[in-house]
């Protein structure tokens, strides 16, 4: 089968922590005969899988190399400190990287924060995983700092988050390759940038052309119709008489006037 047969999709890759439901919501109704595959990926993994044509687009977290590599910025996520619930930090709303000094901090091999080494004190070891770091913070062995998401995603109830002041911060993207930037990934742009059908670039759904051309015609129609119209006012500009008056010339007779006597014979 060549490209050209084969049916038109979509693949879309997220790291975790990002929640791309509301935009695939949005594509599915725009264009229904289209379908969009998502792919979870590593943040480390992202870049390659575009770079391998594995994706057409996928939300990654920045820095990425712009030399063959298209992005948008979306957002940047607050950085927050997991902790179990009855630790000090606790019971702040926000803490500063110096309130962390006294413990230890742990550092996951899948940082998505870039630094070379987060606040407080370091650990033997350095855990795999974000999820792995997660399970040691539960077992008191110590504290883990991630984006905002990244700690709802992992979420238990032992554990809390609260926000961190002056740390890094993780900014989320829209990348895709450079020189792939086809009609489905235009129009997924569109989606998340927030265009609306009319204004979005790419394929529209049959559904959407079709009322596009009934409310052409039906424009058309009302146009059509009203044009053979006239007012009275206008017809009377037009043939000189006065609105109000009778075909005979004479003012027309009040409604509820009195009729004269009738002459009695002789």
């Amino acid at each position: 089968m060549t490209g050209s047969d084969a049916s038109p999709s979509f693949r879309l890759a997220y790291v975790p922590g990002v929640t791309p439901t509301k935009w695939v919501r949005i594509w599915n109704e725009r264009l229904p005969d289209v379908p969009l595959t998502l792919v979870q990926v590593p943040a480390a993994e992202a870049a390659g899988l575009l770079r391998a044509g594995d994706a057409d687009a996928g939300f990654v977290r920045l820095p990425v190399d712009r030399a063959d590599l298209s992005a948008i910025p979306l957002y940047t996520e607050a950085t927050v400190v997991v902790v179990p619930k009855d630790h000090l930090v606790a019971a702040a709303d926000e803490v500063s990287a110096a309130d962390l000094a006294d413990d230890v901090v742990l550092h996951p091999l899948d940082d998505t924060l870039g630094w070379e080494r987060p606040p407080g004190l370091p650990a033997k070891e350095r855990p795999a995983t974000t999820a792995d770091a997660v399970e040691l913070v539960a077992a008191g062995i110590g504290l883990l700092v991630v984006p905002q998401s990244l700690a709802r995603l992992h979420h238990r109830k032992d554990l809390t988050y609260r926000t961190v002041t002056d740390v890094p911060q993780s900014r989320v993207a829209l990348s895709w390759p450079e020189d792939a930037t086809t009609d489905l990934v235009e129009h997924f742009i569109g989606i998340v940038r927030g265009r609306t059908v009319n204004s979005t670039r790419g394929p529209q759904a049959p559904a959407d052309r079709a009322t596009g051309r009934r409310a052409e015609s039906g424009g058309a129609a009302r146009r059509k119709s009203s044009g053979g119209k006239q007012t009275g006012k206008q017809n009377a500009k037009q043939t000189g008489k006065p609105a109000g008056k009778s075909p005979r010339g004479g003012s027309a007779a009040p409604k509820g006037g009195k009729r004269g006597k009738p002459r009695r014979r002789p």
